[in-house]
């Protein structure tokens, strides 16, 4: 064969190669509302930058009249790109060959990037869209769902991981994306469950479809699978390359910095009024983070699911942070099971990937009651306790109002390692409200009171005392617990600097195996 027939021979495969199925799956994919493995990669990398690996692999069964069968590729594009100059490796799962399911050589090429990945040490970005394991492969895809799933588990804190849930996602295909750092689901088009609806019908009996069981919605509001939910992949693809901005490429390397044209010393005159009079009444913590971050920019993780605490990415003088915060507009900001998951997560990846953790506290407490207690909140409200007290990132930390109770202790405190801990003038640190306080400490002398005229008036001058001495700053500054009290204006400025000063920070944990966080 003459060369330019072989070279006209690896065009043409080339050619069928990135058809997939074919044109009718293409436009079926289409109708659908979805766009193709290769449609997706375009949009998500920078233009030209995709290098795509085993584009000639092909499955190996010969049962049940496969081999009959047979596509380039085999169901998945593999490959490494850049993301504004910053170069990653991914996946992107095809749904035109053989609905997306995995097979033996599938399962080799996904391990294959990921390997890559570790190697250079480069973000691993997973496209899913699969109707799950190849069923006439046997135990060689389950096989292969085991060998990426080993992958996943060691890139843990090694390298940045996330996973796009673009289509189905079902049975065994659900651990790989629960294992990487964020999963973001697209309304309408993906779902995730371990056991599809007729399977929950025959074993339980219940009635549920698709979107009612494992939807983006489901996961994004209820479970807390979902980190991201988005209306359409355009939205989707667009997320992960800003997410991707702000983290490293590994954890042995820093989070890039952005030229800042916001002014450190912006003073933000909104903060001084921020906090109403009476201490019951909410306001939106998102309000302060806009204020006091680069250019009003914040991106929220996780922005449905327990709201009453507040995770998100946001740059303070153009450098990178992870922000928590307690969110009084919802459930008053308290702490139960789903709050404390949902921040312990978020502090840990920060923590692996060297990114710094600034901590807006105003926490009336844990959630009390049956339901919390049977659901283990003492061990998941010890999963965000650890997780602070582990972390050797910088950690600035802000007291806007209240921090009551063992909440106080775990909202980064200067007990755990809290590096530089301020306090807005009105903020409130002791063990509990001054009503519970009161009711604690002066029981018998309540119970002595006869006239209800009396013990109203007892009640409110004895609140007033406690509230002189403890619904203030300074005894906790006295002490040095707090490092000073600032003016809420003046926040951003003050915690720019105190980033500043710890950008050379060393913190070292005891030599371990690992820890045995509490789960």
């Amino acid at each position: 064969m003459a060369i330019q027939d072989r070279i006209q021979e690896l065009i043409e495969l080339r050619e069928k190669a990135r058809l997939g199925g074919g044109i009718k799956r293409i436009e079926a994919q289409h109708k659908k509302g979805k766009l193709t493995a290769r449609e997706r990669i375009d949009l998500l990398l920078d233009e030209g930058s995709f290098e795509e690996f085993d584009m000639f692999v092909s499955h190996r069964c010969i049962d049940f009249g496969l081999e009959k069968e047979n596509y380039l590729s085999d169901g998945v594009v593999t490959g490494y790109g850049t993301i504004d100059g910053r170069l990653v490796y991914l996946f992107s799962q095809d749904f035109t060959v053989f609905g997306g399911s995995l097979s033996e050589m599938f399962a080799k090429k996904i391990c294959k990037v990921m390997d890559k990945a570790m190697k250079v040490g480069a973000p691993i970005i997973g496209i899913n869209d699969s109707g799950g394991a190849r069923i006439q492969e046997g135990v060689k895809s389950l096989g292969g769902y085991a060998d990426i799933f080993q992958r996943n588990i060691m890139a843990s804190g090694v390298i940045p991981q996330i996973s796009a849930i673009f289509g189905p996602c079902a049975g065994g295909a659900v651990y790989s994306p629960a294992l990487t750092d964020f999963n973001i689901m697209t309304r309408n088009t993906s779902y995730m469950f371990v056991t599809g609806p007729k399977v929950v019908k025959t074993v339980t009996g219940e009635d549920v479809d698709q979107e009612t069981l494992g939807g983006a919605d489901v996961h994004g509001k209820k479970s807390g699978v979902s980190h991201f939910t988005v209306d359409g992949e355009q939205e989707g693809i667009a997320l992960i390359r800003k997410l991707i901005g702000f983290l490293p490429q590994n954890n042995l390397e820093e989070a890039p910095w952005l030229e800042c044209q916001d002014p450190i010393d912006r003073f933000e005159d909104s903060l001084n009024e921020i906090i109403p009079e009476n201490a019951n009444k909410a306001y939106d913590v998102k309000d302060v983070i806009r204020a006091i971050v680069d250019n009003a920019d914040f991106l929220e993780v996780q922005a449905e699911y327990a709201q009453n605490i507040v995770t998100g990415y946001a740059r303070f003088n153009g450098m990178p942070v992870g922000i928590v915060a307690n969110q009084p507009s919802y459930l008053a900001g308290v702490l139960d099971i789903n709050a404390s998951r949902k921040a312990a997560r978020f502090v840990r990846f920060c923590d692996a990937f060297n990114i710094p953790i600034v901590t807006l506290v105003d926490v009336p407490g844990f959630l009390p009651g049956t339901a919390q207690e049977y659901g283990g909140i003492i061990l998941h409200g010890a999963k965000l306790l650890f997780a602070y007290g582990e972390a050797t990132v910088p950690k600035v930390t802000v007291i806007l109002r209240k921090a009551y109770g063992g909440a106080y202790d775990v909202m980064s405190s200067k007990h755990l390692r809290g590096d530089i801990n301020y306090a807005w003038p009105m903020a409130e640190i002791a063990v509990m409200g001054p009503k519970g306080a009161i009711e604690v400490l002066l029981s018998r002398e309540l119970s002595d009171i006869d006239d209800e005229k009396a013990k109203v008036n007892f009640l409110f001058q004895k609140e007033q005392e406690y509230k002189n001495k403890f619904a203030n700053p300074y005894v906790a500054a006295k002490f040095g617990y707090i490092d000073d009290v600032i003016e809420p204006r003046n926040t951003r400025f003050r915690i720019i600097r105190a980033l500043q000063s710890l950008a050379t920070k060393k913190d070292v944990n005891p030599p371990k195996k690992h820890s045995n966080i509490p789960l």
